[in-house]
């Protein structure tokens, strides 16, 4: 099947970024050298929905090394680089992938990629799911499995397996520790104020800034907002979450109050409506909002325009609108993720270990499906370690090793 991208000749650019990244991944390096010569997954198709940027596509390929007959798509039109795209097509994979696309655009990409027939799928926010489970149901009998590389993705997931409707397993990359514990935490944390900061090119310190959620994505923003000397202000629902923002030394409020005296916002809750109209009508005139969840649903962005008398982009990436009382309200990247569509996403040490998981991910699904239920599953702890120690040893990081009396000690 023909690639849908951009443009062909802005692949020099897209090789450029992938070998940049190359520089700075070495788990991938490793799986690269040791699986592009015993090919495991020669014959397989592979169906990925993931931000197209180097780093994805530098996994996309060691796939390909690996064997795999992959075929990607964005999982964001404001997150797919359109010289990265051009790149991979040239490198013999299928793109499906134009910066910008329109909703529609955006889910016949997804169905040109599952009418590939994938045997594995990698899903970014749960799209190719759903679709296999509604519009391509022909199809659930040939996947294998996949897996999940957000939060948001996961839930899906779980709400799919509750009710017994999953139709193949799925591995909750997302949930392994190499990839939550890095990723979301000091990827999010890092990128989502690179984006902010590019958009605006505005001082972080000394203003307030308002977090919605404190999961793990949550604790990154919020532990970077404070290194940049904000005012820290966490918003939760969940009552464990909110004392543990406590205790690390944050401020926690409901979004009503913390609406009032905000400078920045951001959500990261995975959730939607989380800043809704009675929010903005208390917001300071000159406040901005940017979100890191996965979905353009966290700010009620119909309802911002419903009490606002006009609405312009007043710099890439950024949004005034005027409200009916005048006040002057900033959107940062259309409410979609700030840190992709305003940045360049996670730096790559960090998308090193989660591209790791993946690809072990993937590895255990083909020589494991026929034993797995339809379920939602953790990668197995072994691959967590294996990934750690590759990680460590390229960062000449060495550690202890306990002795055999103390393994036996602990065994008791």
């Amino acid at each position: 099947m023909e690639s849908i991208i951009r443009d062909i000749a802005l692949a020099p650019s897209g090789h450029d970024k992938i070998e940049w990244v190359k520089n700075f991944m070495p788990v991938m390096n490793a799986v690269d050298k040791e699986f592009s010569q015993t090919k495991p997954f020669k014959g397989i198709r592979l169906a990925i929905t993931l931000h197209l940027e180097a780093k994805t596509a530098y996994m996309a390929e060691v796939f390909a090394h690996a064997g795999a007959d992959v075929v990607i798509t964005g999982s964001n039109p404001l997150s797919t680089q359109d010289d990265v795209a051009a790149a991979l097509v040239e490198d013999g994979i299928t793109v499906f992938a134009t910066h910008g696309c329109t909703e529609e655009e955006y889910f016949d990409y997804i169905n040109k990629a599952l009418d590939t027939h994938p045997q594995l799928i990698m899903d970014d926010g749960g799209d190719l799911v759903h679709a296999l489970h509604t519009t391509h149901r022909d199809q659930l009998p040939e996947v294998y499995g996949g897996s999940e590389e957000t939060t948001t993705g996961v839930h899906r997931l779980h709400g799919l397996a509750k009710e017994g409707k999953l139709a193949f397993p799925m591995i909750a990359a997302n949930d392994a520790y190499c990839k939550y514990l890095f990723d979301n935490r000091y990827g999010t944390g890092q990128s989502t104020w690179e984006g902010i900061m590019r958009a605006t090119n505005l001082v972080i310190a000394g203003k307030n800034v308002v977090i919605a959620g404190y999961g793990w994505c949550g604790k990154g923003g919020a532990m970077r907002a404070r290194g940049l000397g904000a005012n820290v202000i966490i918003t939760e629902v969940d009552p464990i979450k909110a004392i543990e923002a406590v205790f690390d030394g944050f401020r926690v409020m409901p979004m009503d109050e913390a609406a009032k005296i905000g400078d920045i916002f951001l959500t990261l809750t995975g959730d939607k409506d989380v800043i809704r109209k009675w929010h903005f009508e208390s917001m300071k005139d000159g406040a901005m909002m940017a979100n890191a969840g996965h979905f353009d649903c966290e700010i009620n962005i119909p309802e911002l325009a419903s009490i606002s008398k006009s609405r312009r982009t007043v710099k890439p990436n950024i949004e005034e609108f005027v409200t009916n009382d005048g006040r002057k309200l900033y959107l940062l990247a259309e409410g979609r993720l700030v840190n992709l569509a305003a940045g360049d996403g996670h730096p790559a040490e960090i998308m090193d270990l989660s591209f790791g998981v993946q690809f072990f991910s993937q590895l255990h699904l083909l020589e494991h499906h026929k034993e797995l239920k339809n379920d939602v599953y953790l990668m197995p702890e072994d691959i967590n370690t294996r990934l750690a120690n590759i990680k460590l040893a390229a960062l000449g990081v060495k550690i202890d090793e306990l002795t055999d009396e103390q393994r036996a000690y602990l065994n008791l």
